[in-house]
């Protein structure tokens, strides 16, 4: 069976193209690398192609630099093949204590501007953020007068089409299984998509 080609995106400390260079010729080495991009201002280098996190992580300690996985998934198709879908994200969640959730999102590839990040119901991502249904929590909360958990927090893209935000939140890691994140532009304070 033929592996399919897959994106692999490493956080890697460099200060110039000489350590782009270093970096390339050194991941040109391995076998199944396809397409190399680094880019120095955000301190990421993505890796397309059949080669092992693993390996690529080697290549790139070689010369010198540490390679922190950022994330990997599939470049060439979207989850939802009807949904055209040039954004990549990445979301860390790491649970510190009882009912507190430390949780890292990454997100390239939206326009600039403000998007705020919810948790869903489902994690069907077929048709897009159309399948995953409303916020998680969002009608309990609206109840109860209390905030919604499943409200994460507000994303600021900037041009280079790259946002990032870093909260706590109080949850678990298993109440996240079987849901989605979906990050979707925030108008006047609010989230476009609203939650019925």
């Amino acid at each position: 069976m033929t592996v399919p080609s897959f994106e692999t995106i490493f956080a890697v400390p460099m200060t110039c193209q000489s350590c782009i260079n270093d970096i390339e010729g050194s991941l040109q080495q391995l076998g199944g690398v396809n397409k190399i991009t680094a880019n120095l201002k955000d301190q990421l280098v993505s890796v397309e192609g059949t080669a092992a996190p693993s390996a690529i992580v080697e290549a790139i300690q070689a010369t010198g630099r540490d390679a922190i996985l950022r994330g990997s998934g599939r470049s060439d198709k979207s989850h939802a093949p009807n949904v055209e879908n040039k954004v990549r994200g990445l979301v860390r969640m790491v649970e510190v204590a009882p009912s507190m959730t430390i949780i890292d999102l990454s997100i390239r590839g939206l326009s600039p501007g403000t998007y705020q990040a919810t948790v869903r119901e489902s994690g069907d991502i077929s048709d897009g953020p159309e399948s995953t249904g409303a916020i998680w929590e969002y009608l309990k909360a609206k109840k109860e007068d209390k905030p919604c958990r499943g409200i994460f927090g507000t994303v600021q893209v900037g041009k280079g089409g790259v946002g990032s935000v870093f909260l706590d939140k109080p949850i678990h890691i298993w109440e996240m299984i079987g849901r989605s994140i979906v990050v979707a532009r925030e108008q006047d304070g609010k989230v476009c998509e609203t939650a019925s």
